[in-house]
């Protein structure tokens, strides 16, 4: 079958710029964590893919471990690409990473310079392309100095390998830092991936500061918290559900009375906004001009379509504001 993209797809999605770059993101991303990797069904993956480019999502985040088992997802997106996105390359956002554990040895892991780059290389040829958009240093190596990853991330721009560069799960001084390196160099830092939902809340004690003042766009990931905010688990765990699989990284100790009881609270007010609680806590995340998009992930259309409706209502009141707070207190 020949896949025909939704001639409107760009009439719906509102696109957000990323710090004070030129490039703007859409507010909704598809992640390919955990959902597009061999142990999955390739046709609902492609679905998933045609799905979001109908509405409007232009960025796909990957990394260099996704899958499972590691390096899947990107073979899987390769193949999709290939298949039906060929004559759409520039209209995409492409994203990738490195820096958890690839292959064996002192080079397959972590922040240098000659495993980012050989990791890259690795990426394109999965992939089957000659650049992306966006390669991400995805966490931050505690031994290697900052300046020879910062370094890395220049030289893979100057290489023509990637059009910009960001950092992923970077304290609020490590960012700084690695801002003021990256700027030095002559290619400032495009994005910050942190996790953030209403549940993990760290990047609210100076991090969007330190993000707002340099110019850097932000793009949570894991804003359902895997799937703790949907109504999936206040009835139990279900058989297909991240938490009920071997390879998730939710177990099933995560959900505990207390934490459903304020799920159940929260569903509750998502239900009086006339919303899905996924889409409460996308909206939550977005009504902050500093978030420049976020990260979803889907493990079927269906999932995705949903997911999408956040975007009819971002507006919070104060009180409704107040209330999730006082919830998760």
């Amino acid at each position: 079958m020949i896949y025909l993209p939704n001639p409107r797809r760009y009439q719906s999605m509102p696109y957000r710029r990323s710090g004070r770059s030129g490039l703007k993101l859409p507010a909704v991303s598809l992640g390919l964590w955990h959902n597009f990797g061999h142990v999955d069904v390739q046709e609902n993956c492609r679905a998933i893919m045609h799905l979001a480019f109908d509405a409007g999502i232009t960025h796909f985040d990957l990394a260099n471990n996704y899958g499972p088992p590691p390096g899947s997802a990107e073979e899987n997106f390769g193949r999709i690409m290939r298949q039906d996105f060929r004559g759409y390359r520039d209209e995409l956002v492409i994203s990738t990473k490195a820096g958890y554990h690839m292959w064996e040895g002192p080079y397959g892991e972590w922040g240098s310079k000659k495993y980012l780059v050989s990791s890259l290389d690795q990426s394109l040829q999965r992939m089957g392309l000659e650049y992306v958009d966006i390669f991400y240093s995805h966490r931050p190596d505690p031994d290697t100095p900052l300046e020879e990853t910062m370094a890395a991330l220049d030289l893979i721009v100057r290489q023509g390998k990637a059009l910009y560069v960001g950092i992923s799960s970077y304290s609020a001084e490590q960012t700084e830092q690695a801002c003021r390196i990256l700027k030095q160099l002559g290619t400032p830092c495009l994005i910050h991936q942190p996790k953030y939902s209403m549940l993990v809340r760290w990047i609210e004690d100076g991090l969007l500061d330190v993000l707002e003042k340099e110019g850097v766009g932000c793009i949570p990931f894991s804003p359902l918290a895997q799937g703790l905010l949907t109504n999936k688990y206040l009835k139990g765990i279900p058989a297909d559900s991240r938490a009920a699989k071997e390879h998730g990284f939710l177990k099933e100790g995560d959900i505990t009375e207390a934490r459903i009881r304020q799920i159940s609270s929260l569903n509750q007010l998502a239900e009086q906004r006339g919303q899905t609680l996924a889409q409460m806590a996308l909206a939550w995340i977005l009504r902050d001009d500093r978030i420049t998009s976020v990260l979803v992930g889907a493990s079927r259309p269906e999932q995705l379509a949903d997911s999408l409706q956040c975007l009819n209502k971002l507006h919070f009141e104060k009180n409704e504001l107040d209330r999730i707070d006082e919830i998760l207190r």
